[in-house]
């Protein structure tokens, strides 16, 4: 009879074998393999790195033409010294594998449409999204114009060669983290992936997202008229990236408007599309960038300032180097996925960038013979429609196979198969610079080798998208901004909403010559900035996009404070950096103490007025009156539109809070004030403002029972993993700042790196970002400077040669490369 314990032996063995290699599911996910993820040998303890881990090795590498040699300062910096540019690449590739390998392939999985092979069939419909935008067909056609340039392939090659001389000498148990998370292994690097992260910055920099569905919907609901009144197409407290009152040469390309544009464009109400983007990218995706002259600063020479906003995460989207061969050496951030220096400075100049904001993505209502789509009509014909195969691999499903559309204006993104969501059966071509063949990798190459102005200049000429404000500084003391892309000509309002794509009147009529952008250099008032504020007046002879594409108030601040600021030092922007003086509520205030009427307040509702009354206008952490200002105020925004949108069924777009702030200063009889759900009564100003703060008030009681009336603690600021899991992320920051302030920090969104270059004979740099070197969160390296960053301090960067570097008290580790 010991056969039969010997059978449940067994069975329970086998069974435990089978649960411990099995991903479990649980709740909406799964876990991982327990049996794997759990091993002595192989599992996430071995992603525990030693508090006293040394970084010193030689290291043989096959590929490299001669060598290098890193050296590792006491933040984890890699200083790269290598014999030649390829093997500069080759290193760069490499360390950016070494300490990120998870992170930048994961992006490139986002951006490919590829996220469903390692997480399963949950992240379909984002996958369908990505492949129909044209993620990789966009990424297809930009490889091929950075490999048509000998210097970008070199970069790029030496790149991938760096990275996949790491992934074949991955020891198992080194396997990062999050692969044994989500089960699955590192592939090879390919040059096609780095074209892929660069085409995920084109899309997060992008806007909100498909606008252009929303905001027809919105101009269909209310009628061009009344749209009109809520989508201004410039702020009238618009201050500009090139001052008011410029003169502008007359246009290269005379923009005439269709001839259909009243009753086919503005005028068409029958035309409803409902579409919600899986991902949109968040609006505030911007930066500062500032450049103030020699004639200002303490030093006599110029000062470079760059913080761009972009989603805080960890890791972090930046990677801190210097790169130093022959021919060049910068210090800067990197991207983790693609080579060279996007934002940093070298010997001789200091460069950065802000995004421009420009429309250069719309959409076009297609019309086919039938339901096959292999034809559509355009210009009088029947066009034969090309079609690309996208083939999405779902783990532990078939594949899912998307037939894309391909037409005179780009691919189908929206038809009967996905999620257009229209009874009609419409369809939605895209037309997007993106698409387009072009190397921004090449900007970045030249830049980090730029000298002067003409460098800069040159450098920049080739970027196409997305759109940035590239600002420059000079040690000999110039500086400039120059706002460049491939921006298509477009007459005003063009390309707000859906156009016909019937015919070509409604395309494009060609791009704008870069000498006819936006560009300032060595202006009388001694300084240039951008804050991703509308860059031109409305005197500029081509339409820029929606005026919600351009938020106002960090400009506004940051040119009142640079116009009488003198004797600058880098301490000086350091401050003007992380400052949380809040703009907009300052304009904002009087009119909300206008219209109060506080003998209708009780007790409790006097005492959050006071509050507010006595606030200082900063969104320091400690601060209750920012508190109550953001909830009154976005009370006051809801109780005058709401009504309007109630009866709205679609997805829409509201009107921006300038537009509304700009409207009551002009306006006390602002006629949303008033509720058409009441047709008894003509509601006021003073009455939307009361009701709104009396409602406010239950919020404001319920944020201090639970202690979290101060602005930090409502704010909430966290630098999330990008799995969202809790236990890797840093949460619950003691930062200030916020929407319409110069330090941009929200609760997921902020300054992802802040820089100030003084650009004295010996460089003089300054930095922080909210992240930490390494991508393993199981290192001490992997938040380290987030709490410096939550202070509003700074690093002082160490900008060396090498044999400076050999004898720095602050270098900790060295790493030789040679050749093997």
């Amino acid at each position: 009879m010991k056969i039969v314990p010997a059978i449940i032996a067994a069975t329970l063995t086998t069974a435990l074998i089978i649960t411990l290699n099995t991903q479990l599911p649980v709740g909406g996910s799964k876990t991982p393999r327990l049996g794997y993820f759990l091993s002595p040998q192989k599992g996430f303890w071995k992603n525990a790195e030693p508090t006293d881990v040394s970084f010193d090795e030689d290291i043989k590498l096959h590929g490299l033409k001669a060598g290098a040699e890193v050296y590792f300062d006491d933040r984890l910096i890699p200083h790269v010294y290598a014999e030649n540019d390829y093997d500069a690449y080759f290193i760069q590739g490499y360390l950016h594998a070494k300490f990120r390998l998870w992170q930048m392939e994961f992006e490139t999985y986002v951006a490919a449409g590829r996220l469903s092979e390692i997480v399963g069939e949950s992240r379909l419909n984002t996958d369908k999204y990505f492949r129909r935008l044209g993620m990789v067909y966009a990424a297809e056609n930009s490889l091929k114009a950075a490999e048509a340039n000998a210097d970008t392939k070199n970069a790029l090659d030496a790149y991938t060669a760096g990275v996949n001389s790491y992934i074949n000498n991955l020891n198992e148990n080194d396997i990062p983290l999050e692969y044994k998370l989500l089960d699955y292994k590192p592939e090879e690097w390919t040059n096609l992936k780095t074209a892929l992260f660069l085409k995920f910055m084109s899309f997060d920099l992008s806007g909100q997202g498909d606008a252009d569905l929303g905001m027809t919907n919105t101009k269909n609901f209310f009628g061009w008229d009344t749209y009109k009144k809520l989508f201004p197409t410039v702020a009238d407290s618009l201050d500009p990236i090139i001052p008011k009152g410029t003169v502008f040469e007359k246009a290269g390309i005379n923009v005439s408007f269709p001839k259909s544009i009243d009753s086919l464009y503005f005028n068409k109400t029958n035309d409803i599309i409902a579409a919600i983007p899986p991902i949109i990218p968040d609006k505030d995706n911007g930066s500062n960038n500032w450049a103030v002259a020699g004639s200002k600063t303490k030093s006599g020479k110029p000062i470079l300032c760059n913080d761009p906003h972009l989603g805080l995460n960890l890791p972090s989207l930046w990677f801190e180097m210097q790169i130093t061969t022959p021919t060049y050496s910068a210090y800067g951030v990197s991207f983790p996925g693609t080579p060279a220096i996007p934002i940093g400075f070298n010997d001789s100049c200091a460069w950065g960038e802000t995004n421009a904001g420009r429309d250069v993505k719309d959409f076009y209502e297609i019309k086919f013979k039938d339901s096959t789509m292999q034809e559509y009509w355009f210009n009088n014909a029947w066009v034969k429609t090309q079609f690309r195969r996208e083939v999405i691999k779902v783990k532990g499903k078939p594949d899912d196979v998307e037939l894309l559309a391909m037409t005179v204006f780009g691919p189908v993104m929206y038809d009967k198969k996905f999620q257009s969501n229209n009874k009609d059966g419409k369809y939605y071509a895209l037309r997007w610079t993106a698409h387009d063949a072009s190397n921004e990798l090449l900007t970045f190459y030249k830049l980090n080798r730029s000298k002067n102005y003409l460098d800069y200049v040159e450098a920049i000429s080739t970027f196409e998208c997305p759109g940035q404000n590239f600002v420059f500084a000079c040690n000999n003391g110039d500086i400039a901004i120059r706002q460049q892309g491939k921006f298509p000509a477009k007459w005003k309002r063009q390309g707000d909403f859906v156009m016909p794509g019937t015919d070509s009147s409604y395309m494009w009529q060609g791009f704008i010559d870069i000498k006819e952008n936006p560009q300032m250099t060595n202006p009388a008032r001694g300084f240039v900035s951008s804050a991703n504020q509308m860059s031109v007046d409305s005197t500029y002879p081509y339409y820029l996009g929606r005026n919600g594409n351009f938020p106002l108030y960090r400009g506004i601040e940051i040119n009142k404070r640079l116009s009488v600021m003198n004797n600058i030092t880098p301490a000086d922007m350091e401050a003007l950096q992380t400052d949380n003086y809040n703009v907009f509520a300052a304009t904002a205030k009087p009119v909300l103490l206008k219209y109060i009427d506080e003998t209708k307040l009780n007790d409790k509702e006097k005492k959050y007025l006071n509050i507010f009354k006595s606030w200082n206008l900063r969104a320091d952490i400690n601060e209750q009156g920012s508190t109550v200002f953001k909830i009154w105020w976005d009370s006051v925004y809801t109780e005058v539109y709401a009504d309007e949108y109630s009866k709205a069924k679609l997805p829409m777009y509201w009107p921006e809070q300038s537009t509304l702030l700009e409207a009551v200063l002009k306006d006390s009889n602002y006629a949303f004030a008033d509720n058409i759900l009441t047709p008894n009564k003509v509601e006021t100003l003073h009455d939307v403002v009361l009701t709104a703060f009396q409602k406010a008030t239950k919020t404001f009681t319920n944020l201090e029972k639970d202690n979290k009336l101060e602005w930090g603690k409502y704010k909430d600021t966290r630098v999330n993993h990008l799995l969202k899991l809790p236990a890797l992320s840093r949460l619950h920051l003691p930062i200030g700042g916020g929407e319409n302030i110069i330090n941009a920090t929200k609760s997921e969104h902020g300054p992802s790196w802040r820089m100030v270059v003084q650009l004295t004979d010996k460089i003089e740099a300054y930095a922080v970002y909210p992240g930490g070197q390494s991508g393993n969160p199981g290192s001490k390296y992997y938040d380290t400077f987030i709490d410096t960053w939550a202070a509003g301090k700074y690093y002082t960067l160490l900008f060396l040669k090498k044999q400076e570097a050999r004898h720095n008290n602050r270098i900790k580790w060295h790493i030789t490369f040679i050749n093997g």
